[in-house]
């Protein structure tokens, strides 16, 4: 039986209006749901969560708006190393939510199976092989090592560089707050839609 969330999510009725337009503008896709409007889709639970905070979320959304919305890095790669933190620390929300959002920045379903461990599902290029290396890295020795960032260097600018280590940095941070406060799925994400997480039940 699934354990009930450690910490809720606000529903967006209990939103004052003064902490949902502190939200709005941050994320272009998180904009739509803080319009206040009788037509506004449904507050996804990572958005409730954040709602308990609305100072510290604005100040995220706008942190992670560079990485989602003018990223310097390309969106397929930036998603990549956010399946590769998901998958490294079984964060279910995260995994689900963005291999949707993977297959739409162009990975495919062998390149999931890949993350999951099936190393013949996919050949990686050399720069995915050594965004991987990088991530498991960073969330390993907490260190790009020396060779792994040569390598990097040459495919990547400054820009790009940071913002590898950005994005799995601030994803790491996303995947404890979500196992610590217990988020679940949203309705409409449907768990069957990636490979399924070891050890996490569905």
């Amino acid at each position: 039986m699934r354990r009930a969330p450690r910490l809720a999510p606000l529903a967006a009725h209990l939103w004052d209006r003064d902490a949902a337009a502190m939200l709005r503008g941050r994320v272009r896709s998180a904009d739509r749901f803080l319009s206040g409007g009788a037509d506004a889709p449904r507050l996804p639970n990572v958005l409730g969560v954040l709602g308990h905070h609305p100072r510290l979320a604005a100040a995220w959304l706008g942190y992670n708006g560079v990485l989602l919305d003018d990223p310097a890095l390309e969106p397929r790669l930036r998603e990549l190393l956010i399946l590769r933190v998901a998958w490294r620390t079984r964060s279910r929300y995260e995994w689900i939510q963005h291999a949707r959002m993977g297959r739409s920045a162009g990975l495919s379903d062998a390149h999931l199976a890949a993350l999951a461990g099936d190393e013949q599902a996919v050949e990686w290029t050399p720069l995915e092989r050594l965004l991987l290396d990088a991530a498991d890295q960073l969330l390993t020795a907490h260190r790009i090592d020396d060779i792994t960032w040569n390598g990097l260097a040459a495919h990547l600018d400054a820009r790009r560089l940071l913002e590898v280590l950005f994005v799995v940095g601030s994803y790491l941070c996303l995947a404890m707050v979500f196992g610590s406060t217990g988020l679940e799925l949203d309705p409409d994400m449907d768990p069957t839609s990636a490979p399924p997480l070891p050890g996490m039940e569905e």
